[in-house]
């Protein structure tokens, strides 16, 4: 008998220490543990998605307590009310704010208060109650339900707005055909605004090519020993350019593409005709007009033909004409110098040489007989 009373002694005892355990460990959780705690209500106008009882209490991120309890308001179906326990000296004030945030990977909800300005008085009991902080219209609004509400948004738009997006969507459509159509007119008037504004990839200039002047020739009878010039060509509009001129069967002219001489096409014959007597060593004597040069002889050199003429088939045709004068303004001769040079083809680089072939063959016929007149 007395073995069995020790029994129920022993057992009672060991359940009475379970139970305070318990309640300890439930004390510890729910009211926040040893410290001092403060009890403030949150009153929700709209669901606490998530919410539970001993869920934490945040304040401006950092762990303040937890919550202790959970109510529906049974006079308002909207309304639902979170007891919470912080640590006392929490600085929640009229404008703290209240929101429900979401924690890790595992998105355990957990009340978040954001702290207000320090000019804020500190939120204080009434009639004994605790505190009552409102949260905000969207406080506990997941990100779920945002995007929902956005696609609804959107949905609604879309709906009100059906007829001005089809026929928007069927202009876009016309103008990229359209603009399928018309590519290569839109890729020019895109490369003009490029040009005119300096923006575009820099264009290319044309080949620029020189004439060659004469260099080799006959022994001369005797040099030159008066003073020559060699006048400014002259030549008709049609000559007087840097183009490089093609003349077909029926007598029309036209120009070789992305070429064109080094200068004017009288400077250019002018500038070699002088290097000509300089190659056949009548440096000191041949030069350009110069004021304070007093010539005794002066070559007048006139360009009659200077192109590729392209019947009977491509040929060079360089045709001069040169008059000796005189200071007292006589005529100490004249004549006409002519030479056809075979073309290749009527591309530029074969179409210059063989100008150049006969340039210099004319060159070289002029410098002989000026010598021999003078």
């Amino acid at each position: 008998m007395e073995t069995r009373a020790r029994y129920s002694l022993i057992g009672a005892f060991t359940l009475a220490c379970i139970l305070a355990g318990f309640a300890f460990v439930y004390w510890v959780k729910a009211a926040g543990g040893l410290g001092r705690q403060d009890v403030y209500a949150i009153r929700f106008e709209q669901p606490a998605s998530g919410l539970t009882q001993g869920a934490n209490v945040l304040f401006n991120g950092i762990r303040a307590g937890s919550v202790i309890g959970l109510d529906l308001d049974s006079n308002d179906p909207k309304r639902v009310t979170a007891m919470i326990s912080v640590t006392a000296g929490t600085p929640i004030r009229t404008d703290t704010q209240v929101d429900i945030t979401y924690l890790g990977l595992t998105g355990a909800a957990a009340v978040a208060l954001k702290g207000g300005s320090a000019e804020a008085p500190r939120l204080t009991s009434k009639n004994g109650e605790p505190p009552v902080l409102v949260a905000g219209a969207e406080a506990g609004h997941t990100l779920t339900e945002s995007a929902q509400a956005t696609l609804r948004r959107i949905d609604d738009i879309l709906k009100e707005n059906s007829k001005p997006l089809n026929t928007a969507i069927s202009g876009i459509a016309t103008f990229a055909d359209m603009l399928g159509r018309n590519s290569k007119r839109v890729e020019g008037i895109l490369g003009g605004l490029e040009t005119l504004t300096g923006t575009g990839k820099p264009k290319e200039g044309p080949t620029v090519y020189d004439l060659t002047p004469a260099s080799q020739f006959p022994p001369l009878e005797k040099p030159i020993k008066a003073q020559l010039v060699v006048g400014d060509p002259n030549a008709i509009l049609l000559f007087d350019t840097q183009r490089i001129l093609i003349r077909d069967g029926a007598g029309t002219y036209s120009h070789i593409d992305n070429a064109q001489w080094a200068d004017n096409l009288p400077k250019l014959i002018q500038a070699r005709i002088v290097q000509s007597f300089e190659n056949a060593h009548q440096l000191g004597t041949v030069s350009r007009p110069l004021e304070q040069l007093a010539a005794e002889y002066r070559l007048e050199i006139s360009i009659r033909s200077f192109q590729v003429a392209l019947k009977p088939s491509p040929n060079a045709v360089v045709d001069l004409t040169a008059r000796l004068v005189t200071d007292k303004g006589a005529v100490a001769g004249a004549r006409v110098f002519t030479a056809s040079v075979p073309a290749k083809s009527t591309g530029a680089a074969d179409a210059v040489a063989a100008l150049d072939r006969a340039f210099a063959q004319v060159a070289g016929e002029i410098v002989v007989w000026t010598a021999s007149t003078i």
